[in-house]
């Protein structure tokens, strides 16, 4: 039996009929505590900042079966996230051969590095929730780009939990130049100037 968003945003579906759930539509959702998500629409900013971080990652050399948009993640419980780019390990991208579904399940290893651009109203839903749950993941790097306060957050997986550098995107400011430094990507040589300002 179909069911509809309005019974959806209302009812608890259990995670089998989250992965079964077809609106008949192109939307996205993510899945938190029994409900629905939907993914709103990408603003213009995040779309290109996303695009921008690909092609970055596509110079340095990761090869494009390793990149993915759009990949759910379920993290903690049955939570399913939908981040704006996922960088797969080796490992996971063999994992990932012939699903039907570009879902990283919990028995698959972590992504290497996933990347959130910030979208208004839903802030505490990337620097916190997300925050804990990728850490639960033991995804090794997560990236909020955040284009509201012109700011990079770096958070880097260390013994369970994540620590965090702030690189400022204001070219006003005196780190403008600082590029930020990734575990993942030694040799990375991007600022948050040219994230936030990648158009």
């Amino acid at each position: 039996m179909a069911i509809t968003l309005d019974k959806a945003a209302s009812v608890n579906m259990t995670l089998e009929e989250f992965f079964n759930y077809d609106d008949g539509t192109d939307a996205l959702y993510e899945f938190e505590d029994g409900k629905l998500l939907l993914m709103t629409a990408e603003s213009e900013i995040n779309r290109r900042i996303a695009m921008f971080i690909l092609v970055c990652f596509v110079q340095l050399g990761i090869p494009a079966y390793r990149l993915s948009m759009k990949t759910e993640i379920m993290t903690t419980g049955s939570r399913v996230r939908v981040p704006d780019l996922v960088v797969f390990s080796e490992e996971l991208a063999t994992a990932m051969e012939g699903a039907k579904r570009s879902t990283v399940m919990p028995e698959m290893p972590p992504p290497l590095l996933v990347v959130e651009g910030v979208s208004p109203n839903q802030s505490s839903r990337d620097y916190r929730y997300k925050r804990s749950e990728y850490a639960a993941r033991g995804i090794a790097e997560y990236w909020i780009v955040d284009p509201i306060q012109q700011r990079v957050t770096v958070l880097e997986w260390v013994e369970g939990f994540y620590e965090e550098k702030v690189y400022l995107g204001d070219s006003a400011l005196a780190q403008l130049n600082e590029v930020i430094a990734s575990l993942v990507f030694a040799d990375l040589k991007l600022t948050a100037v040219q994230v936030l300002q990648c158009h």
